[in-house]
């Protein structure tokens, strides 16, 4: 008996020892890479469109595939990305040419991305980001819908380096690493 659950946990021990491994050879490989960083004053001397990049180019820079929907028949949804454990994220993007003194972005942005996100895009996450300001009845109002709002602060951290489900309430990291692609992909 004792021999019969002994193999398949040795067996799990090899795998996560050798999933440690790669995870450890993958972080290595990348330390020296140069990770994406952008200032909020970069940000803001961007147009819309260069913005929607940007915004892409941070999430892929945390892991996630992601690419540019935006246009005119985009669905409330600018940039949608997936993470290693398959979870979508819809992002709208907001930008704003005079940043915080720009115009907020109020309820209505809101109930339009989270009346697509889900029924359209299929997204497990929903995420408004600007480098400027939500109103003071966005807020509430985004969170009781389960939408998820990066504002000017949280933009900037996020830009600087921080990953950004870090950043945001009631997301866990993906329990994935990039490494582990490369065993699901062959």
């Amino acid at each position: 008996m004792v021999e019969l659950v002994g193999v398949p946990v040795l067996l799990l021990y090899v795998v996560w020892i050798q999933q440690r491994i790669d995870r450890g050879k993958w972080d290595a490989a990348h330390m020296d890479r140069p990770r994406l960083e952008r200032s909020i004053d970069d940000l803001d001397r961007l147009d819309h469109e260069e913005f929607e990049f940007a915004v892409r180019d941070l999430l892929r820079r945390d892991g996630l595939t992601a690419e540019r929907v935006g246009g005119t028949d985009d669905d409330g949804c600018d940039v949608r990305a997936a993470d290693l454990d398959r979870r979508i994220w819809a992002v709208q993007c907001k930008h704003r040419l005079d940043g915080s003194r720009g115009d907020a972005i109020g309820v209505r942005v809101v109930r339009e991305l989270k009346g697509t996100a889900s029924e359209v895009h299929r997204a497990t996450f929903a995420v408004i980001v600007t480098n400027g300001r939500f109103t003071s009845k966005a807020v509430p109002h985004a969170r009781r819908l389960g939408v998820h709002l990066v504002d000017r602060d949280l933009l900037s951290q996020w830009a600087s380096g921080r990953p950004l489900w870090e950043l945001l309430e009631c997301v866990p990291p993906p329990l994935r690493h990039p490494a582990d692609s490369r065993r699901t992909a062959a």
